[in-house]
């Protein structure tokens, strides 16, 4: 099975998507407590959410497997993408309601983990990072969303509900100000929705890493609460109506980060 789907696209904007997969190997699959087997934790759907992506030019890979295989978006150093809270591991061992992910001594050794590494990791980043330089290389600089979603509450990481639309750039750190107050600008005016800016979520591993603003590649995470496109008491059904007012929100944010230029005042 390919381990993620690619399209192409001419403009300066790349849209991954690392966590919308639930494919898990049958060598995997049969350890795997009943509860972990429905892949609970899932960025249900959105995948689904930026399938326009492509029609806008943009370049959009989405991972295929599940993030119990490997998670895309954490450090393989085990470095914690914040620290002080309750963190997930490259290779999950625990799921988001810090239920176990494996029957009784199944749990991945080293030796697994590393071989996971190397067989999912490594290769969804060496595509990613051979894209952005083909766009930086064709427009001058490079403009990377990082789309994910999640339950709207998830004691085990954030007290209370999350707001509907969380805008990470590390703090600023992994793209321009422009471009962060561009965006910053559409989600905090999408009606019906909350938002807000480098809280909770300021963006994991792909952010951090890819974003590069002197290098001219700028790097933003986008992490939607499931309930504001969803049932999330029914996540494996996609609800195109319930999700259409989203959609709109993310094409107005992709056409803009699209069009959107280096060195450009913020409107």
């Amino acid at each position: 099975m390919l381990l993620w789907n690619l399209a192409r696209g001419d403009s300066p904007l790349i849209v991954s998507v690392p966590h919308a997969g639930r494919h898990v190997p049958d060598a995997i699959a049969v350890r795997l407590s009943d509860r972990a087997r429905e892949v609970p934790d899932t960025d249900w759907h959105v995948d689904a959410l930026y399938r326009f992506a492509p029609a806008t030019g943009a370049t959009l890979i989405t991972a295929t497997h599940s993030r119990y295989v490997v998670d895309l978006n954490r450090d393989p150093s085990g470095q914690a993408l914040y620290p002080g809270a309750d963190n997930t591991e490259l290779c999950p061992t625990r799921t988001f309601c810090n239920e176990p992910v494996y029957r009784p001594g199944e749990e991945p050794s080293q030796r697994e983990i590393d071989a996971r590494r190397a067989t999912y990791f490594d290769p969804y980043h060496t595509r990613l990072a051979r894209e952005i330089e083909r766009v930086r290389e064709r427009h001058g600089y490079a403009v990377l969303v990082d789309g994910h979603s999640i339950a709207a509450e998830v004691p085990r990481f954030f007290a209370g509900r999350l707001p509907d639309l969380n805008l990470g750039t590390s703090d600023g750190r992994s793209c321009d100000a422009t471009a962060q107050a561009l965006a910053a600008g559409i989600v905090s005016n999408a009606a019906g929705f909350t938002h807000v800016v480098n809280g909770r979520f300021k963006g994991g591993f792909i952010t951090r890493r890819y974003g590069a603003p002197a290098a001219g590649v700028h790097a933003l995470q986008l992490e939607m609460t499931q309930a504001c496109y969803m049932d999330e008491a029914n996540p494996t059904q996609f609800d195109a109506s319930r999700a259409a007012a989203l959609v709109a929100v993310l094409e107005r944010l992709l056409i803009a980060l699209a069009e959107w230029r280096p060195g450009a005042i913020a409107r």
